[in-house]
């Protein structure tokens, strides 16, 4: 008899419990596996040997984890060292432990891939799998990652109720910061809140395009007199064409970076620069935590993303992530991959040209057509009759 342990890392998502489920539920198949840990607060309790059983687990608990957001076992950023990868192979000999997952982004599979490394110096038998996890999608190979989906259908829904507001009072500039660090996949998605009509976003910025603070407000400018009201799409990582950031962060730890307040910043340039109203709203948290937006497809394919690992891990399997590839067709299908960890550990992906329109502040079709599925429900529509012919007296 054997043990499984697996490991949450960095910031949370609306289905990183989901693919905790997935992973459990699969794991009870395999009588191979004894007890089935977790640790309790990220990385640095595997160092602690703060381990439960998730096989003590009820059913009704196990089912709540579907719709759970944060993390139900913990996670944490814990800067690590190569001796604390070499404890971490000790503690997983220790303990009997012969499957290990890690669960989450870029810098997650870092972890994931390190352990593996130092597991294999030490020659401890244990196969080491990397389950992706991640709001920001910017882990190379696979075509996207769990995390992303329910992240994107937040900003899609939350740009379009804005955007009805805007349109009821048209007075003002909103402008909405969305969380992503390099990449903007998340700014993008606010794209699927159009449903026709003038609707917004009207413009939107991503990091993959130098800012131009000229631009901009020639832009803005021109949308307020044709319109009134106009809706901002920016992502956080935002930098100039020089490379450096629009707004200084305000505080970093390594990859942890703490961006300063991009929307604020900017609905201060057009009220400076332009005189006209503007205000800022920044989800942050509220986007990567919401249960209430979480995308079907999402949930679907976190879990299939942790009771895949697991199959591989007991089939194997060793040194690898479970990826996700779509395959051609007009239906939105898709089937997991393996993709060796040394491929993804800090790797990032960004938003790709085709899909970055050729002004620089929208996206094209390409990814409309790309991120559309992956929301599940389309966002929903909404009504205005403030563009019909008025009534006769």
């Amino acid at each position: 008899m054997a043990n499984a342990l697996i490991v949450h890392g960095g910031a949370p998502t609306a289905v990183i419990n989901a693919s905790l489920y997935g992973a459990v539920t699969e794991a009870r198949k395999h009588p191979e596996i004894d007890h089935f840990y977790a640790a309790i607060g990220g990385s640095g309790a595997v160092l602690k040997e703060h381990f439960l059983d998730l096989f003590t687990a009820s059913e009704e608990e196990l089912e709540l984890l579907l719709h759970t957001p944060g993390s139900a076992i913990g996670t944490s950023r814990d800067p690590l060292e190569t001796e604390d990868y070499d404890q971490m192979a000790r503690v997983i000999a220790r303990h009997n432990i012969r499957y290990v997952f890690f669960t989450g982004g870029n810098g997650s599979m870092d972890t994931c891939g390190k352990v593996y490394q130092a597991c294999c110096r030490a020659g401890v038998d244990v196969k080491v799998v990397g389950i992706p996890k991640t709001i920001d999608n910017d882990i190379s190979v696979t075509d996207h990652a769990p995390g992303f989906a329910s992240a994107a259908r937040y900003i899609a829904e939350t740009t379009a109720e804005i955007s009805q507001d805007v349109r009821g009072l048209p007075i003002h500039v909103c402008v909405i910061e969305a969380m992503g660090r390099n990449a903007g996949w998340i700014a993008a998605a606010s794209a699927l809140a159009r449903s026709g009509d003038g609707d917004g976003p009207d413009l939107i910025y991503l990091p993959e395009v130098p800012f131009d603070e000229d631009a901009f407000l020639a832009e803005v400018a021109r949308l307020h007199r044709e319109k009134g009201g106009v809706v901002v799409v920016a992502s956080e990582g935002l930098r100039k064409a020089d490379g450096e950031p629009i707004v200084e962060p305000i505080f970093q730890v390594g990859r942890a970076v703490y961006y300063g307040d991009v929307s604020a910043h900017l609905a201060n340039l057009v009220i400076r620069k332009l005189g006209i109203k503007a205000r800022s709203e920044k989800p942050g948290i509220a986007g990567r935590a919401s249960a209430a937006y979480q995308s079907r497809i999402d949930r679907e394919e976190a879990v299939e993303a942790g009771s895949t690992a697991v199959r591989a891990a007991v089939e194997g399997k060793n040194g690898v992530m479970v990826g996700f590839r779509r395959l051609p067709g007009a239906e939105y299908r898709t089937e997991t991959i393996l993709i060796p960890i040394e491929e993804v550990m800090l790797h990032e992906r960004t938003m790709p040209k085709e899909f970055i329109a050729d002004n620089g502040h929208d996206v094209t079709r390409a990814f409309i057509d790309w991120c559309r599925p992956l929301l599940g429900e389309p966002v929903r529509k909404y009504v205005t009759f403030k563009n019909r012919p008025l009534s006769a007296d």
